[in-house]
């Protein structure tokens, strides 16, 4: 890509974190999923282990090197592209959190 590296890293580590999560919440020995907003901080902290998680999974049992997948990883989630590992995880998180409402 042309773009610069750094604002790269940072388009993947913002689009790459899920808005919306769900939770449980335990009464009276039923349990029941609650769907709750994401702080700001734990958006990138998921952001960025969806990335490595992704990252490590495309390049085990794989020819490409660990920084090859990572670097692959990162434009792909920058893009918003749907084969990015960060972004299918954000979108299952989100889809179970709207189902939890």
């Amino acid at each position: 890509t042309d773009l610069n590296p750094v604002q790269v890293v940072v388009d993947a580590v913002i689009k790459g974190g899920p808005r919306e999560d769900s939770t449980r919440i335990g009464s009276a020995g039923t349990v029941r999923r609650q769907s709750v907003d994401v702080s700001p901080l734990r958006r990138v902290n998921q952001a960025i282990y969806l990335i490595t998680t992704g990252a490590r999974e495309a390049s085990f049992r794989s020819i490409k090197s660990i920084s090859e997948c990572l670097a692959d990883e990162l434009i792909n989630c920058s893009k918003g592209s749907s084969n990015s590992y960060a972004i299918k995880k954000k979108d299952e998180l989100e889809r179970i959190a709207k189902a939890n409402r």
